[in-house]
């Protein structure tokens, strides 16, 4: 299957989420919570070599680190920047490598767990993510994944079809029935949960604050590549559905995977 969800070029999405490295862990409430409850199916009471696949700033590979102490710990991202902050952040004793994700750096049957926390929605071709954590895992071991499905940021999205018909101000994601569809052409015998999470911010503004801080603005091939017009962002903020005490909320569709393939 094809990946149909359109993603910038990685060079772009390297550089924009090491422009974020800094300020990243204060404003990753969703990362934290999804990683916490990937972090909950791990199965694994001892492991020898495990990958943070997408690591970020390294917070879930010190998480990973105490939860399996006495692993050999290697953080992989694409973004060079993400990867200076966790040198300089995490006090523990990993490799943290640049790398794509598509073509891991890592001998066949070598990983006992290999975690990914929101990081394969922004990956041109998850099955080749998938096929390449396949790779890697020793018999045994086990994938944990998690991602982000249609739906995610839907009131973002109708408040700009409103302000700003028929062009994409809104990451894009996969659909359930594509992500599943993914995930089976991989394995066979995958566990697939799915959740709805709700955020809540002062303002539609905080919302695209937050987004920026965490390098995950709009990434579409497709979007406008001028700013936003002042006019045309008021008319998004106006058209953004608020509650009661004038706050808003976002909606994120997750999605998990855990796997042990055989």
């Amino acid at each position: 299957m094809t990946h149909a969800i359109a993603i910038a070029e990685k060079p772009d999405v390297a550089r924009d989420f090491g422009a974020a490295a800094s300020g990243y862990d204060g404003a990753a409430r969703l990362q934290r919570h999804m990683g916490d409850q990937l972090l909950s199916q791990c199965r694994l009471s001892h492991a020898s070599a495990v990958t943070d696949l997408g690591c970020g700033t390294g917070w879930f590979t010190a998480r990973l680190a105490e939860a399996l102490p006495g692993a050999r710990f290697t953080g992989v991202d694409l973004s060079p920047g993400m990867l200076a902050q966790a040198r300089s952040s995490r006090r523990m004793d990993a490799d943290w490598v640049v790398a794509d994700a598509e073509q891991l750096p890592l001998a066949d049957n070598s990983q006992d767990l290999v975690f990914s926390n929101l990081m394969i929605q922004w990956c041109d071709a998850p099955g080749r993510v998938l096929a390449e954590c396949r790779r890697v895992l020793r018999p045994g071991g086990q994938l944990l994944v998690s991602t982000l499905l249609d739906g995610t940021l839907r009131e973002l999205r109708q408040a700009w079809q409103v302000a700003d018909p028929d062009v994409p101000h809104v990451n894009r994601f996969e659909t359930p029935e594509g992500w599943s569809q993914i995930v089976s052409q991989a394995f066979h015998g995958a566990r697939l949960t799915r959740e709805t999470v709700t955020l809540g911010y002062e303002s539609p503004r905080a919302l695209l604050r937050e987004l920026k801080e965490l390098g995950a603005h709009n990434k579409s091939p497709s979007r406008r590549k001028t700013a936003t017009a002042p006019a045309r962002l008021r008319a998004c903020f106006d058209a953004y559905p608020r509650l009661g005490d004038g706050r808003v909320e976002a909606t994120y569709k997750a999605a998990y995977l855990s796997v042990i393939p055989d």
